[in-house]
């Protein structure tokens, strides 16, 4: 992984992304994936779609969402302390006693989220499981008066967003999910657009927006797009640590290499191809399998328009919608490259189409 694509990784961790609420993380992203696109542009839903190659050739459209969950303003009481409402799905207990941001008009506000103490809690409380509505917010502020002069209904709140590398390759952080796959399908663009080979497609790399809330931006960008094939990149539940079964889970292990996947939202020839260019290009992988519409923009991709043969490749990730989400950093080199020569290897002559006895 080359520096700058590593320094863009870190601050995209570091910038804020809430669902509706991504316009500084696409700022970033613009900045970083312009000198290497021949047309980038962002449309009225929020998506940043970065695009070069053969104008004439097959549409190939690759997804990585950037917004991550978050928290939403709603209430403001007498004394200062802040409620919200959650954007996408919270663990509350991943909540108490944590560092906070709140993204203001006039900047980020720190603030804390908790509880009572545990010595103040009834017997009963201890024995039953925390409720949203139970946590607020602190921001020291004196009175609601001076909390309403700082904060204003709505305003996003994230996770203190703090990128820390561990041993070896693995680093932690709030957002890897989803901006992994964000990172990913931006650095195969760029592999690709400095490639000697040349590109035979059409490459469009999209930072999706409101995949947390619904695979909103996947359908829209799929609108303007309308791909050919398309290739979605998220996360994926690693099963390498204590407590998940890896019978239901599958056996992925972080540092193993991207998770290809199989199953019937997924078009068996793209990930024939997948698996096939792992080969030929000595890229380690990792299989899962998935029997139902998968939660993330393959979803979305493969019922828009007419059907687009669409394929899935995930990060293995630990302790997903936490503060603390594990990722390996080869994990992402390996997943890059796989769609840099997915992209290079795609023609006109390529038909996706199932084929029948």
């Amino acid at each position: 992984m080359e520096d700058s694509a590593l320094q863009y990784f870190r601050q995209a961790i570091e910038t804020p992304s809430p669902s509706g609420f991504e316009e500084p993380i696409q700022s970033l992203t613009r900045n970083y994936i312009g000198p290497f696109s021949e047309q980038l542009r962002t449309d009225v839903h929020g998506n940043l779609i970065a695009s070069t190659g053969e104008s004439a050739g097959p549409r190939l459209m690759f997804a990585g969402h950037c917004d991550q969950i978050g928290m939403l303003v709603s209430y403001i009481d007498e004394k200062g302390f802040v409620y919200g409402q959650t954007i996408g799905g919270w663990d509350p207990q991943q909540l108490i006693g944590q560092a906070m941001t709140i993204w203001t008009a006039n900047g980020p506000l720190p603030a804390v989220i908790s509880r009572k103490p545990i010595h103040l809690l009834t017997s009963q409380e201890r024995d039953k499981v925390v409720k949203f509505h139970e946590l607020w917010l602190d921001v020291g502020a004196a009175d609601g008066v001076e909390a309403a002069d700082l904060i204003q209904i709505g305003d996003p709140i994230t996770l203190d967003l703090n990128y820390r590398p561990l041993r070896g390759q693995l680093v932690s952080g709030p957002g890897m999910d989803n901006k992994s796959g964000m990172w990913t399908v931006m650095e195969a663009l760029r592999r690709a657009s400095v490639s000697q080979a040349p590109l035979r497609c059409y490459l469009h790399s999209v930072a999706t927006v409101q995949e947390e809330i619904g695979l909103r931006g996947a359908k829209t960008a799929a609108g303007s797009i309308n791909p050919d094939v398309g290739i979605a990149v998220d996360v994926t539940h690693a099963s390498d640590c204590p407590t998940i079964d890896k019978q239901t889970q599958g056996d992925i292990a972080v540092g193993g290499g991207p998770v290809i996947f199989r199953g019937p939202n997924i078009n068996s020839r793209v990930a024939e191809r997948l698996i096939s260019l792992c080969k030929e290009h000595a890229i380690p992988f990792q299989l899962a399998a998935i029997g139902r519409a998968t939660p993330n923009d393959a979803n979305a991709l493969q019922i828009h328009g007419s059907g687009v043969a669409t394929g899935l490749v995930a990060i293995p990730n630990r302790y997903m919608h936490s503060a603390v989400e594990v990722v390996s950093l080869d994990d992402l080199d390996h997943a890059a490259e796989l769609l840099k020569q997915f992209a290079l290897a795609l023609s006109s002559d390529d038909d996706f189409t199932p084929q029948l006895g």
